[in-house]
């Protein structure tokens, strides 16, 4: 029943609203959708959306076929190809007009790992052999142009001078280095190593598992640390729940993927108990909040956050054998069905409940952090590890 109602929902409701979302005058999907599903035909499109967009067409694709599937992964990567990429310079812009012309001609690393995530996936729904030549080539900029002796930096000018991050730093400080970044480095890596096995990238995932094992990961506290000085020193007491669950199957899925015996039995017990403290901390039996500061929880219900916690805790009951974890994965998504879920016709999920369900209603539907990625993906991951459930 837990599988047959994702799946449902994946199929009758988030891929229908995502198609809606095609924009066919002036290429990739519509940038905006108010909470009173007022549709902003004019907003800019976020190139993090249109990359995580057609990722999810394209494994919508691989999961399901279909034509319309992949005629949606195909407009969504002709997007992504001709309108996000700098010709120029290299590299993925932050944000475009609804035209398709550059808005915010930022270089971010994050940006630049989604836009690998998206090509992978475009890869290997089509075996379209260029999306892979762009996608080592992404992986190329990343490592010339976006790390230093420590790791992986932030934010660049078009032409990859570093800037101050104001993107992915929040919570009153500016971050010269975040977890969030090198999570979805490493995510797009493991995608990218799974469908080319080149060397460098393998060697760059197992710097990055170092990174994390020695500078992001709290042993004493069991958690990641957030947000970080230029030699990985954190700047904030904040627990990122959300982040600590997702990093917990992401890493897993990247130590099977890489398949360093050795690696594996170092990193899995970080994984293990990174799994173990946010069922700890964060969930109450039903559902998970979002983070802690300096030791006042934030109770808030974020989508993305409900989504990986349900693959989190699936990925750790099948790790440890552990019931209740089981049982956590099922809790949340029946609150996820009957209160992040929105039953409004033409709509997908709430972006934010309250604990008890209770949607913000200053909080858009479609905006270019909201998308397909995080439900679809845990819909994904459920279908996908369906035999075990």
């Amino acid at each position: 029943m837990f599988v047959e109602e994702i799946k449902k929902d994946l199929i009758e409701d988030i891929i229908p609203f995502w198609e809606g979302l095609k924009d066919d005058d002036n290429g990739g999907f519509y940038g905006y959708l108010s909470y009173d599903l007022e549709l902003n035909k004019e907003a800019e499109k976020g190139c993090i959306l249109n990359s995580r967009i057609t990722w999810f067409f394209a494994n919508a694709y691989i999961h399901l076929k279909g034509k319309k599937l992949l005629d949606c992964a195909k407009h969504g990567y002709k997007f992504m190809t001709e309108k996000c990429f700098d010709g120029e310079n290299g590299g993925v812009f932050w944000s475009l007009d609804y035209k398709g012309n550059p808005l915010d001609t930022t270089k971010h690393t994050y940006n630049q790992a989604f836009a690998i995530y998206a090509l992978c996936a475009y890869y290997e729904a089509t075996k379209e052999t260029v999306a892979l030549d762009k996608a080592l080539e992404l992986f190329r900029i990343i490592e010339d142009k976006c790390t230093d002796e420590y790791g992986y930096l932030e934010a660049f000018t078009i032409d990859f001078k570093p800037e101050s991050n104001e993107k992915l730093s929040e919570n009153g400080v500016m971050a010269e280095k975040t977890m969030n970044t090198l999570l979805h480095v490493l995510e797009g890596y493991t995608q990218l190593y799974k469908v080319s096995k080149d060397n460098e990238v393998l060697k760059c995932i197992n710097r990055i598992m170092e990174i994390i094992e020695k500078h992001i990961y709290n042993p004493k506290l069991k958690r990641q640390e957030v947000f970080f000085d230029k030699k990985y020193n954190s700047i904030l007491d904040l627990h990122s729940f959300g982040h600590d669950i997702e990093t917990a199957w992401l890493v897993d899925r990247a130590l099977e993927i890489v398949g360093d015996n050795k690696l594996t039995e170092r990193i899995s017990n970080i994984t293990k108990a990174l799994a173990y403290k946010t069922y700890e901390v964060a969930f109450n039996g039903h559902s998970f909040a979002n983070e802690c500061e300096k030791g006042v929880v934030n109770e808030h219900r974020i989508w993305w956050v409900q989504a990986e916690a349900v693959v989190g805790f699936i990925n750790a009951w099948q790790k440890t054998g552990d019931i209740k974890f089981l049982e956590a994965a099922k809790a949340e998504w029946n609150f996820i069905k009957e209160n992040v879920i929105d039953k409004r016709s033409g709509s997908e999920w709430y972006w934010e409940v309250d604990a008890d369900g209770k949607p913000f209603a200053d909080r858009p539907i479609v905006e270019p952090w909201k998308c397909p990625y995080h439900n679809g993906r845990m819909c994904f991951e459920i279908m996908d590890r369906a035999k075990s459930l």
